[in-house]
């Protein structure tokens, strides 16, 4: 049995031992199984069932991350995108109005229009069209959406009439408990230490529970609840709005950027890039994603992509697929810890969105400020997306601000047709429809 695991996934040949690989898998499947508590949270106000969600999580990414493992074999785990998740709640449901059945069916046209774009190739040409200004910018001004969801979700940041938001009271145990929260998963993760946004909840809510504020679960083990609420629900009945297709190319987008940088970043740690710097296995990789996704929003849950905490396994010694395996099968066990969802509070989970948010914010590092034809656009899509608490408008407004920027300095030749077409789908959408 060992001698068949380690010829399929070339364990030996990658200097790797199956100890060390199940160990990768374990530490991976720690840093990000915070998701399957933090989704539903993030999830739930757009009127969909948390306990379903919860389980259509753990689902998706099992199923997901096993197809990266089997078919790409590379030791990376899959789970919802943390930014899109609260797009799809803040942006398409609450803001532009769509229900989550029609905005689920944005996501599963997303993914299958992924497979399409990964079988012919045209993904690199269209992620080669967008300027490196606003793969900078875009992910950036996510971060900082999710920072400033998480701070409200704490009491951080409460609504102003005469100032629109301010600080929170102070005094409320539960905003003491969020930033207490905060504080110890930062900690916790400068002296990385494996798990610590999940043990950040976790000491949150048992803090809660004997405090009072929480119930204690019934139960920590129970058969998963149905997702039967929310499997196939998907509506398709705004397929040619104008708003639909936009929303959709944006999820396809976001889609893949961040599989992009997620597959590039971990590759590399884990050598799996040739000497040209190219990806090994790079359309196996990308189609576990693209299916994942499909697959996600076919059992209610919002594009799947590939997380970055994947290179926790890798610094332990994963190398091979044998790692998203054992991801795969963690996230399978867990469908079993539903009721532990139901008790978690918000305030507990909203210094996740927080610490997550500087993480992703982070990339900032990497922007030009030399150039503001460059600088600008990337600024306004990273500063629109939480002031408008839409991350479509924020894409928009900086592919806009690109393309007229660049025109009016001299500089339309260095534009992409994509962000071309992009920016005059985008001036028809704010004459002819409105948001």
């Amino acid at each position: 049995m060992k001698r068949r695991i380690d010829g399929y996934f070339k364990i030996s040949q990658s200097g790797g031992r199956i100890r060390t690989e199940i160990f990768g898998g374990f530490t991976t499947f720690m840093t990000m199984s915070y998701i399957i508590f933090v989704n539903p949270d993030i999830i739930a106000p757009s009127g969909m069932p948390a306990e379903a969600v919860m389980v259509a999580t753990c689902l998706a990414s099992a199923i997901s991350t096993l197809i990266m493992g089997i078919l790409a074999n590379y030791p990376i785990g899959l789970a919802p995108s943390m930014g899109v998740n609260a797009f799809f709640t803040f942006g398409l449901v609450l803001g532009m109005g769509f229900t989550w059945q029609m905005a689920m069916a944005s996501v599963f046209i997303e993914g299958v229009a992924f497979i399409i774009l990964t079988l012919t190739k045209a993904r690199d040409k269209i992620l080669d069209s967008i300027p490196r200004s606003l793969k900078i910018g875009i992910p950036a001004g996510i971060g900082l959406f999710l920072m400033f969801i998480g701070m409200q979700k704490c009491g951080f940041v409460v609504a102003n009439k005469d100032t629109l938001v301010t600080v929170g009271n102070l005094t409320d145990i539960k905003v003491l408990l969020g930033l207490f929260g905060l504080i110890l998963m930062t900690v916790l993760y400068i002296f990385n230490i494996k798990g610590s946004i999940l043990i950040g909840i976790f000491a949150v809510t048992a803090i809660s529970a004997f405090a009072g504020l929480t119930p204690w679960p019934e139960k920590i083990v129970s058969m998963p609840p149905s997702i039967g609420p929310i499997f196939m629900q998907m509506d398709f009945s705004a397929i040619f709005d104008m708003n639909f297709i936009i929303i959709t190319l944006v999820l396809l987008f976001m889609d893949i950027f961040n599989t992009v940088g997620t597959l590039i970043g971990v590759a590399t740690r884990a050598g799996l890039v040739d000497e040209n710097g190219s990806l090994k296995r790079a359309k196996s990789a990308f189609m576990a994603d693209a299916v994942g996704t499909a697959a996600g929003a076919i059992m209610g849950v919002t594009t799947v992509t590939a997380y970055v905490e994947s290179v926790t396994g890798v610094e332990a010694g994963g190398r091979t697929g044998l790692v998203a395996v054992v991801i795969s099968a963690l996230f399978l066990l867990a469908v079993f810890f539903s009721p532990l969802v139901a008790v978690i509070p918000s305030y507990a989970t909203a210094p996740a969105l927080i610490l997550v948010g500087v993480l992703m914010l982070s990339i900032i590092k990497l922007l030009d400020t030399s150039d503001w034809t460059e600088f600008f656009p990337a600024m306004i899509a990273m500063t629109v997306m939480p002031f408008t608490y839409n991350i479509a408008t924020g894409i928009e407004f900086g592919i806009l601000s690109y393309v007229f920027i660049k025109l009016f300095t001299g500089r339309i030749k260095e534009v992409s047709v994509v962000m071309l077409v992009l920016s005059a789908l985008f001036v028809v959408k704010e004459i002819f429809v409105t948001l």
